[in-house]
């Protein structure tokens, strides 16, 4: 079985786990996808997949979970604003040495 044919197994596995209001968990992913859970565990990408969707199958709609949520979003903000601030600058650098 390819990479891209499991993480499309898990994929469908997580959707149809929360679908059906059931919690998204390793085990539960690993029998619905018919992937080992050794395999979900030691794979970065499926590891992150079922991460993500377990994160956000516990956080859907909770205040605490928005508050994260914010949280990150702000981060995320934040790092690209001080990205377009020193991209800016450098503008500002390369349009004086032209002059």
């Amino acid at each position: 079985m390819t990479g891209p044919d499991r993480t499309a197994r898990a994929e469908q596995a997580c959707a149809e786990l929360s679908g059906a209001g059931q919690p998204v968990t390793f085990t539960a992913v690993a029998a619905r996808a018919g992937i080992g859970r050794a395999t979900l565990y030691r794979d970065p990408a499926l590891r992150a997949l079922v991460d993500g969707r377990r994160h956000d199958a516990a956080s859907a709609g909770t205040l605490t979970g928005l508050a994260d949520d914010i949280t990150a979003l702000r981060t995320a903000i934040e790092a690209v604003a001080a990205r377009v601030r020193r991209h800016e600058e450098q503008i500002r650098q390369l349009n004086r040495k032209k002059k």
